[in-house]
């Protein structure tokens, strides 16, 4: 067991209120706070205190773990997340997934800010990520000796979870796309060309994240569901630059909705089975 997984099932044994040991954990990105803000919280442990976590040096990235009560269900909360780009490191976020599942959680939710490539799914939606697309070329398992970096990800998103999410959405009424991701390392946003290019390799959103979080879960045995709030419509699509302002002023209209929906999951028993 590592030292980051002692010290946070220390920190979960002396939590007041006091909480069961979570089943769920969570990982936020930009401008996704309003699910943290909807938990009961138990204790707040920044990044820098755990050993081993890297911490972010992006604004919007808070970079704490919050443990406590959301929907009934006690749950662990990834506040922030390091990225590829900020160090070149794919498997930055390794330490965070080993003592996720180092605490004996089952699921993992992702969530992320991204871009649409189509037209028909607009800024301020939320998709159900399905599948994904590793354009970036790089895997936060290149230097892992063991046979077990040979992960299988068929099912890389577990359909039950999927269908839990859908399930929830359509219950509030709140509308949902599914969609498949693709994963630019950053920090630049895409060209014209290349949203044009994964348009036609089949991608619905282009982002910086969840794809590394999402293979090494899969490479300590976590289930894992994934959901992008769309900030934006991908370079070329609208005459407008990008910017990473605009991704911090939409991610809250979109993730409030998202917020709602896991908060469903959570209250229908969606991460039980």
């Amino acid at each position: 067991m590592s030292q980051a997984t002692d010290l946070l099932r220390a920190r979960l044994g002396g939590a007041r209120p006091p909480i069961a040991p979570p089943t769920v954990a969570m990982v936020l990105g930009s401008g996704l706070g309003d699910l943290a803000g909807r938990v009961e919280v138990a204790a707040r442990i920044p990044f820098a205190e755990i050993p081993g976590f890297p911490v972010s040096a992006v604004s919007g990235h808070a970079g704490e773990v919050i443990v406590g009560q959301l929907g009934g269900r006690a749950v662990l909360i990834v506040s922030g997340r390091v990225h590829y780009y900020e160090s070149g490191d794919a498997a930055a976020m390794r330490p965070v997934i080993e003592a996720i599942a180092g605490l004996g959680i089952e699921s993992l939710l992702l969530t992320n800010s991204a871009g649409s490539v189509r037209q028909d799914i607009p800024p301020g939606s939320v998709m159900i990520v399905e599948d994904h697309i590793a354009f970036s070329g790089m895997n936060p398992l290149i230097g892992e000796a063991s046979d077990a970096r040979f992960v299988g990800m068929t099912s890389a998103y577990d359909p039950g979870l999927r269908a839990g999410m859908a399930a929830a959405a359509e219950r509030l009424g709140e509308p949902v796309f599914g969609g498949v991701y693709m994963w630019f390392s950053g920090p630049s946003f895409e060209t014209p060309a290349e949203i044009r290019m994964a348009r036609i390799l089949g991608a619905d959103a282009v982002g910086m994240s969840t794809v590394p979080e999402t293979i090494l879960a899969r490479f300590v045995g976590l289930k894992v569901v994934a959901a992008s709030v769309i900030t934006n419509y991908g370079a070329g699509m609208t005459g407008t630059e990008l910017s990473h302002e605009e991704t911090k002023t939409m991610a809250p209209k979109g993730g409030a909705k998202l917020s709602r929906i896991v908060e469903t999951m959570l209250r229908d028993g969606a991460f039980d089975g």
